[in-house]
C-alpha cells in the first residue's frame, strides 16, 4: 500500500511538473505573439543613415553631411548631422533662419527618424509636399539654413532592432532626454529609474556632449525636438508648470495654434510640457535649449500615440503599424515642419523688433563656452577652428588659474599704487 501510494506521489509531481512547463512554454509564446513586432515593410532599419547618405551625395549642392563622435568612460556615440542650405550662405551679410531638428533621441521611437527621412527627401526634391507649389517652396527654402539630427541615439536604437522594443535609453542605459543641465537629477515621486535615468552627471553622455556643442556652435533660431508617444507641440518648461512671459509665449503658442489647425485638426494638445502631460521632466534638452542657448523658439513635438496599446506593446503605443496610418503620420507631420519654416521668420521677426531677443548674445557658464566653442569645429559661416587637443578639464583648469593669478596680479598693483600715494611727502599750500 505504501509503495502504491509512494508511486502514485511520484506520477502526480510528474504530471504537475508537465502542466506547469506546457503552461510556461505556450504562455510565453502566447505573449510574445500578442506583442507588436517591427514591420521592415514599412520602416527601415539603422541601414536608414546609408540611405540618408546616398540621398546627400545625389544632392550635393544643397545638402551635406558630418559625423560627429564622442566617448568616456569605454562608451562611445557618433551622431549623423545633416545640413540643408540652398543658394547662398548664412553669413553676415546674408543671414538665414537657422533651425535645428532633432529626431531618435529614444530608441523605441522609429517613426521619428522616418519622418527626417521623410523631410530631407523633400528638401532634396526626391518627394514633393502635396498642396504646395514648387515656387512657394523655393522661396522659403532660400531663407533658412536647416540641420537635421535624424537618429540621435543610434546605440539605443540598435538595441531596440535587437528585440528591447520598449528601450528608451541610450547604449548604457541613460535617459537622454534627462541627461541635460537645467534642473538636472530631480526625482518625483512617480520616478522610474528604467524609464528616466538621468546619468551619473549632467551631460555624462556622448550623445548629449554631441548635441550640446552642435546646439552652442550653430546658434539656432528654433529648436525642435522630436518624440512620439502621444500627439502634443510643447513649448518650454518641462521641469515645471509655466511657460516663458511675454512675446516670446505669444509667438511660440501662435505658431503652434497655426500647426495645430493646419496639420493637427486641433486635435494635439499645446503648453508647457511640464503643465501638460501630468508629470515633471528633469534635465531635457528643449529646457535648456531655451534657458541657457536662448533659443527664441524651442519646442517638442510629439508626432503619435497610441493609447489603446497595452504597456507591454511599446511598438503599437509608439509607432503606427499599418501602411494608412504610417502614411498619414508622415505627410501630416512633414507639411507641418514646411509650416513652420514658412511662418519662423514673421515669428521671429515680431519677436526681434518688440523684444530684441533674437540676437544671440548669450551668456553661457565658463563650462558652456569651453564644451561648445573650444573644439574642433566649423562655425556657422564654415570657417575651420583649430584648438590644442587637451582635456576639458585641464583646460577648465588652466583658464580659472589664469583668472585668479589676474586677479592677484591686479589687487598687487593696485595695492603699490596706494602704498606709493601714502609714501609721498606732504607739502604745505601756506608758504612759512
Amino acid at each position: 500500500m505504501a509503495d502504491l501510494l509512494s508511486l502514485s506521489s511520484f506520477l502526480f509531481s510528474i504530471i504537475t511538473f508537465f502542466f506547469f512547463y506546457f503552461l510556461s512554454v505556450h504562455g510565453d509564446n502566447s505573449t510574445q505573439s500578442s506583442i507588436t513586432q517591427i514591420n521592415y515593410d514599412l520602416y527601415h532599419s539603422r541601414n536608414l543613415m546609408d540611405e540618408i547618405k546616398e540621398m546627400v551625395h545625389r544632392h550635393s549642392d544643397r545638402l551635406s553631411m558630418e559625423k560627429v563622435k564622442a566617448g568616456n568612460k569605454g562608451y562611445s556615440a557618433e551622431i549623423a548631422v545633416v545640413t540643408y542650405c540652398k543658394g547662398k550662405k548664412d553669413s553676415a551679410e546674408n543671414p538665414k533662419l537657422r533651425i535645428l531638428l532633432s529626431f531618435g533621441q529614444h530608441g523605441r521611437e522609429l517613426i521619428t527618424s522616418e519622418l527626417a527621412f521623410r523631410i530631407m527627401s523633400i528638401l532634396s526634391e526626391e518627394k514633393h509636399l502635396p498642396g504646395m507649389d514648387e515656387a512657394s517652396l523655393n522661396s522659403i527654402l532660400d531663407k533658412v539654413v536647416i540641420k537635421v539630427v535624424p537618429m540621435e541615439n543610434i546605440n539605443g536604437r540598435k538595441l531596440v532592432e535587437g528585440g528591447d522594443l520598449c528601450e528608451r535609453r541610450n547604449g548604457r542605459g541613460v535617459d537622454l532626454n534627462r541627461n541635460w543641465s537645467v534642473d538636472w537629477g530631480k526625482k518625483e515621486k512617480d520616478y522610474d529609474p528604467y524609464e528616466e535615468n538621468p546619468g551619473i552627471a549632467p551631460f555624462s553622455e556622448p550623445e548629449s556632449q554631441i548635441m550640446r556643442k552642435l546646439a552652442v556652435s550653430f546658434e539656432p533660431h528654433i529648436w525642435v525636438n522630436v518624440h512620439s508617444g502621444m500627439e502634443a507641440l510643447f513649448m518650454p518648461y518641462d521641469h515645471k508648470n509655466t511657460t516663458p512671459d511675454g512675446l516670446p509665449l505669444q509667438q511660440m503658442k501662435s505658431l503652434l495654434e497655426e500647426v495645430n489647425q493646419l496639420h493637427c485638426q486641433k486635435r494635439c494638445m499645446i503648453g508647457s510640457g511640464g503643465g501638460s502631460v501630468g508629470y515633471f521632466a528633469h534635465g531635457t534638452a528643449t529646457d535648456f535649449m531655451y534657458d541657457v542657448v536662448r533659443v527664441p523658439m524651442a519646442f517638442t513635438f510629439e508626432i503619435y500615440g497610441d493609447v489603446t496599446a497595452p504597456s507591454s506593446d511599446c511598438f503599437k503605443m509608439f509607432n503606427p503599424t499599418d501602411l494608412a496610418s504610417y502614411n498619414s503620420v508622415l505627410d501630416d507631420w512633414s507639411a507641418a515642419f514646411f509650416t513652420i519654416f514658412k511662418l519662423g521668420p514673421h515669428q521671429l521677426g515680431e519677436i526681434q523688433s518688440k523684444a530684441s531677443v533674437v540676437k544671440l548674445d548669450k551668456l553661457v557658464s565658463i563650462d558652456e563656452y569651453l564644451d561648445g566653442y573650444l573644439m574642433e569645429r566649423r562655425n556657422r559661416y564654415g570657417k575651420k577652428i583649430e584648438v590644442l587637443e587637451l582635456g576639458m578639464q585641464e583646460i577648465r583648469a588652466y583658464y580659472r588659474l589664469f583668472l585668479l593669478s589676474s586677479v592677484l596680479l591686479l589687487c598687487m598693483f593696485c595695492s603699490r599704487i596706494s602704498k606709493t600715494k601714502c609714501s609721498r611727502p606732504i607739502v604745505s599750500a601756506i608758504s612759512l
